[in-house]
């Protein structure tokens, strides 16, 4: 199969989608690949480290389309790339059709193959392409929301671990999954108080046993959440349903309930964001202010520390690249479920259940 990866264009998305090792296994396999040129430059691969394991560099992304029967992304396809798309031609990137109706009927429109890592489930329930930045992300959320609350940046002007003699800030993380199991972890090394709040009281029971004693759980519900905000510091937004809209759990009425300065880092934003006052930031402007409360907002957390986040997602999504390559999308779908799970849109069709609800699909 003719495999392509194109220099992602999202604004500051350093990442690429396939290291030189990723490569190199798809050549071993007998497959052709085709990198856009300086794609893997911002994740530390030059072109030369591509051609060495045997894969072709393509000056244009139009060059790469053209070419390839698969195209392996990190980000959703942006508007520039629409047209660039074939008839029949296999996507598989993250997509996040819920959070974005414009990109829904492209694909539709485009009649292509559209395969999102995000929806890609196993039988226990796990999300394997979803969890390595999921790791990332909710690691990174405390980084983001730490340097938010400082003064210069619009925050409490508060040091999230506090110093002796000084107590450390609250922290409130919405969601107990990947995400939110990370976020915690770090908040928690940095010394902050931090309680998780999950729906799943099974759930909550395993993190109290295995997260430190700064660590705190709670049930999840509108009324714990009020009665917290008046103290909390910082707020990280991981609330997952996959493919679907994430639900608010923080309104516009419940940002008056918080001190001026609180920091929400909203990670769940490319599920359309778990705050009613969230709306997609980039890395370039990456924060906003609703009644004194920051808002931290992007929609590609990850691609900030794309040499981490490159290797990580290639560990993951390589073996189901193998798959698709060697079998074609159709059989490696019939025998293996979970990745006919990553499957959204087919030909025009939406065959994701959460997406069609979403928009009112059929």
């Amino acid at each position: 199969m003719k495999i392509g990866v194109p220099k992602e264009i999202k604004n500051n998305e350093n990442r690429v989608s396939l290291t030189p090792g990723g490569a190199h296994a798809l050549v071993q396999h007998g497959h052709e690949v085709y990198i856009q040129t300086q794609a893997g430059a911002n994740s530390g691969f030059s072109d030369e480290s591509y051609t060495k394991v045997g894969a072709k560099i393509l000056p244009t992304a139009e060059a790469v389309f053209e070419s390839t029967e698969m195209i392996i992304k990190v980000k959703e396809p942006i508007e520039s790339e629409y047209k660039l798309i074939r008839s029949n031609q296999l996507l598989f990137t993250y997509f996040h059709f819920a959070a974005d109706e414009k990109l829904t009927k492209a694909m539709i429109k485009s009649n292509a193959v559209c395969l999102a890592y995000e929806t890609v489930e196993k039988a226990d329930r796990s999300l394997p392409l979803l969890i390595p930045m999921s790791e990332v992300a909710g690691r990174m959320s405390i980084q983001e929301g730490a340097k938010y609350l400082e003064k210069p940046q619009g925050g409490k002007g508060i040091l999230l671990g506090g110093v002796p003699g000084v107590k450390p800030a609250n922290v409130l993380v919405l969601g107990g999954g990947i995400v939110g199991t990370h976020a915690a972890a770090m908040a928690a090394g940095l010394g902050a108080h931090v309680t998780i709040m999950d729906i799943s009281l099974p759930r909550l029971r395993y993190l109290s046993e295995i997260m430190p004693a700064n660590v705190h759980t709670m049930v999840s519900s509108q009324y714990n959440i009020e009665q917290f905000l008046p103290n909390v510091d910082l707020v990280i937004g991981a609330v997952l349903i996959p493919g679907a809209k994430a639900p608010h759990l923080i309104t516009r009425d419940m940002l008056k309930l918080m001190q001026k300065g609180t920091v929400l880092v909203d990670v769940a934003i490319d599920q359309g964001g778990c705050f009613e006052t969230s709306h997609p930031t980039t890395h370039t402007d990456p924060t906003y202010e609703v009644d004194g409360i920051v808002h931290y907002c992007v929609a590609n957390i990850p691609g900030a520390v794309p040499m981490t986040s490159t290797v990580a997602l290639t560990n993951a999504t390589l073996p189901y690249a193998l798959l698709l390559a060697d079998l074609g999308w159709e059989e490696a779908c019939k025998r293996h479920a979970d990745l006919k799970e990553g499957l959204n849109i087919v030909n025009g069709k939406v065959v994701n259940q959460a997406v069609a609800e979403t928009f009112g699909l059929k």
